[in-house]
């Protein structure tokens, strides 16, 4: 095992400084941290070292938000705020943020912030248990929403805290009020100071440190990152650790060696240029969603319904393609709008359709010291139509039973040409080329649909489990064609819900 060096060091062969401590302000007291287990949680940290109790922990999965607290990052030149799940976030994902947890909100002297005094003139507090997590999504909320949130932004919002006591009415009362006010509070008035500080923090090494059961390293640069996965190729790559945190929590497994990926700057771009957009492997939902939905309407809403605030706030759409899991929801989408995926082993770059890196259960196509560097999605042409349906039990913070994305180039009322990517139908996000054969050329009608629909069982044979039986899958998946020919020859249809009011769907 490496050794953990003790002081700011280069490299022997020239390469990137290493820094052996992490760097993140505690409230506004910098800590520097140089031996810890690289699967120590900022939960963990919190409870067990700092004895901050107000951050609890309920689910230890990123599900209940008890443990919600909240990261503060700079980004060019401003602020952002974001909650997240510290139960399964490594500490070392802290570096260069400020951590604010529920004991920071008081104000100097020793009064409630406006956030925490809406909880309680709204009773929206009962056993208390779950109130420190709401308070800090509601404070995080209330950094970007404007004085008069709408119900919807406000359930978003709150869709990663469970309560089983109050009924979330108060806490929504609760949040319309803080809202309301939209009053500077300290944190705005030492905004300029606080980003100052943060950015002194920000550098090119790479962050090493350790302690006998492990070593964690975080690159600042594609360079040190492509290096270092060289140097070790069966490192764990961490991205948002929406799932490599379920590992350390609930599968206990050892992970001598992890990578965390969110200081690489190239790997956080986000570029809308010409005919594509291309998204970096760091980047998260939250900041690929908006730019997203204004090209594919159906892309963003699924985003939306894509697990919770918290968990799109740290989890990453190339940590979710990387996984390769075939129930996650981005995927499916990608592949039908025929995404490129690209990788990067040392200094070999390669790019391949994003449907060829699925390989079977648990493996795709990449070897070891391989990375995801970037995804490119193409933009729409005139004549394309995009949908995507996710089947699930609840509508926030649930794995899909089955995930249908559509992509259809219509000329007149015939197609031209057609992608269907499922996901929880198979072993891998799959496409359904047997039920596009049946449709690609033929008019968009009735006798097409059941074709294809016939077709789909050639396509797949889904599993039973615990959120779908097999025949329900199957069902599911042709009648999701069936809405999809009626969303696109008959838009006058009523097709989805909106609260209880049933509309057309309308997108172009």
């Amino acid at each position: 095992m490496a050794i953990v060096p003790t002081a700011a060091a280069d490299c022997p062969d020239g390469g990137p400084r290493l820094r052996p401590h992490i760097r993140f302000f505690f409230g506004w007291d910098l800590q520097e941290i140089d031996r810890i287990a690289p699967t120590m949680t900022v939960l963990d940290w919190l409870r067990l070292t700092k004895r901050q109790l107000g951050t609890k922990e309920g689910c230890n999965e990123g599900d209940c938000g008890a443990c919600t607290v909240v990261v503060v990052r700079p980004d060019n030149g401003r602020l952002t705020y974001r909650a997240v799940n510290a139960c399964i976030q490594p500490v070392g994902s802290l570096d260069g943020c400020q951590l604010l947890t529920v004991e920071h909100l008081k104000n100097n002297d020793g009064t409630l912030h406006a956030v925490q005094a809406a909880m309680v003139e709204q009773h929206g507090s009962q056993c208390g248990f779950c109130t420190p997590g709401f308070v800090m999504s509601l404070f995080a909320f209330s950094k970007v929403s404007g004085p008069a949130p709408t119900d919807q932004a406000i359930d978003d919002a709150l869709s990663g805290n469970l309560c089983r006591c109050t009924g979330y009415a108060p806490i929504a009362r609760a949040a319309r009020q803080a809202c309301a006010g939209n009053e500077a509070d300290r944190f705005d008035r030492q905004a300029a100071e606080t980003l100052s500080r943060l950015e002194a923090l920000q550098d090119d090494a790479t962050v090493h440190v350790g302690d006998p059961s492990g070593n964690f390293y975080a690159p600042a640069t594609a360079d040190a990152l492509a290096d270092l996965l060289i140097a070790n190729p069966d490192a764990t790559i961490v991205a948002g650790s929406t799932d490599v945190g379920l590992w350390i929590t609930k599968h206990m497994r050892s992970l001598p060696t992890l990578v965390w990926i969110g200081r690489v700057r190239e790997l956080r771009v986000l570029d809308d240029h010409g005919g594509a957009i291309d998204i970096g492997a760091g980047v998260t939902y939250s900041d690929a969603s908006d730019l997203l939905a204004r090209h594919y309407p159906d892309l963003g809403e699924l985003i939306r319904r894509l697990a919770s605030t918290p968990i799109r706030n740290a989890g990453t759409i190339g940590g979710n393609i990387a996984n390769g899991s075939p129930i996650g929801d981005a995927s499916p989408a990608l592949i039908a709008l025929g995404a490129t995926l690209h990788l990067r082993r040392g200094a070999e770059r390669r790019a391949l359709p994003l449907a060829d890196f699925f390989i079977a259960y648990g493996k795709q196509d990449r070897r070891p010291g391989e990375f995801v560097e970037r995804i490119t999605v193409p933009k729409p042409a005139s004549g394309e139509r995009f949908r995507a349906y996710k089947i699930s039990k609840r509508f926030d913070q649930d794995i899909s039973a089955v995930l249908g994305a559509f992509w259809v180039r219509l000329d007149g009322d015939r197609i031209a040409d057609i992608r269907l990517a499922f996901g929880g139908m198979a072993a891998t996000p799959k496409r359904a080329a047997a039920a596009e054969q049946a449709l690609r050329g033929q008019v968009f009608d009735t006798a097409a649909v059941a074709a294809a629909k016939a077709a789909l069982a050639q396509d797949f044979s889904p599993l039973t489990d615990m959120r779908a039986s097999a025949d329900y899958r199957l069902r599911a998946a042709r009648n999701l064609i069936e809405r999809l020919h009626l969303e696109l020859m008959h838009p006058g249809i009523e097709t989805r819900l909106v609260g209880d009011k049933a509309i057309a769907h309308v997108q172009g």
